[in-house]
């Protein structure tokens, strides 16, 4: 029986998944559906906020009626963040989710993480980051010791891939046709990081003392 493997695929955007604290106690099976569903787990913590962050956190709710209970309920226990990464990592995990509102998805979308965990639009298990813009503001908050790069998107990204990636792996699978190993793959593998343009090159100088 032929085994279907997943295309691989290039993590280029980033999200953050909170699992709150009414399901606290179903880390585990979430975190095998996230990564079933094709996710990368870049970074994982567990923590409790304080009103106050929570504040700080969903500043742009301020103001709102349920903006008090939000608070409250976010610091009512410890909750597990997480940073996602995969292609289109943001929509993906949002679709994963499901509406807002637990009681909505589970009549529209019945398969969503709300509607099987969630109780109602407070209660609703989990957050995500709504833009790119958002997740970055989002992963500083909760990870402030990440170093978050840019990542290129659209055009950049594919002007990206034309002159860093593109020209060195196809260079390799020149050399991997030609030298047919009868390990392919590692051999691919220790070729890419010994021709890896972007390796740091030491110079070593040779002083009079080491020439005699």
């Amino acid at each position: 029986m032929q085994m279907l493997m997943p295309e691989p695929q290039i993590f280029v955007e980033r999200t953050l998944a909170l699992i709150k604290p009414d399901v606290i106690d179903e880390e585990e099976k979430i975190v095998d559906l996230i990564l079933r569903s094709g996710f990368l787990i870049i970074q994982k913590r567990k923590l409790q906020l304080s009103p106050e962050q929570c504040s700080n956190f969903y500043a742009e709710q301020y103001g709102k009626m349920f903006f008090p209970n939000l608070t409250a309920y976010m610091s009512s226990g410890p909750l597990v963040a997480m940073v996602l990464a995969r292609n289109h990592a943001v929509s993906y995990w949002k679709q994963l989710l499901g509406p807002s509102d637990s009681v909505r998805a589970r009549r529209t979308h019945p398969n969503s993480l709300r509607a099987i965990y969630g109780t109602d639009d407070l209660r609703n298990a989990f957050h995500g980051s709504l833009s790119i813009s958002s997740a970055e503001r989002e992963i500083r908050f909760m990870f402030p010791e990440v170093i978050l790069e840019p990542i290129p998107a659209g055009q950049r990204a594919r002007d990206y891939l034309n002159l860093n990636v593109k020209p060195t792996l196809l260079a390799g699978l020149t050399a991997l046709c030609k030298e047919k190993p009868a390990d392919p793959m590692t051999w691919l593998a220790d070729w890419l990081i010994e021709h890896n343009p972007n390796k740091p090159k030491l110079q070593h100088q040779i002083t009079e003392e080491e020439h005699q």
